[in-house]
């Protein structure tokens, strides 16, 4: 399916620049940048449904681990040492 883009004159030059210095052409940039977007899209939809889903599973079982204690976890394991993962406690409010 066909679709027109219509590029103000400044961004139409800049795009025709952009491309030369790539070795490409204006369409194949603008192919390129579209693909690019949609990808980002895409990736920042998979990663928001990762997160509500992470929070649905915490809103359900009331368990978290605090900040102050995985950070610890995090720090000794990225010093090399064999350390346990931290407990889920339920939430105190």
């Amino acid at each position: 399916m066909p679709t027109t883009i219509r590029l103000p004159d400044d961004l139409k030059i800049r795009v025709v620049e952009a491309a030369k210095r790539a070795g490409t052409t204006s369409h194949g940039s603008i192919l390129a940048a579209i693909a690019k977007k949609a990808e980002q899209e895409e990736r920042r939809a998979d990663f928001d449904q990762i997160a509500e889903d992470r929070y649905a599973r915490i809103a359900a079982s009331g368990e978290t681990i605090s900040w102050q204690e995985m950070r610890g976890f995090l720090e000794e394991r990225l010093a090399g040492k064999a350390v346990p993962a931290p407990t889920p406690r339920q939430r105190v409010r």
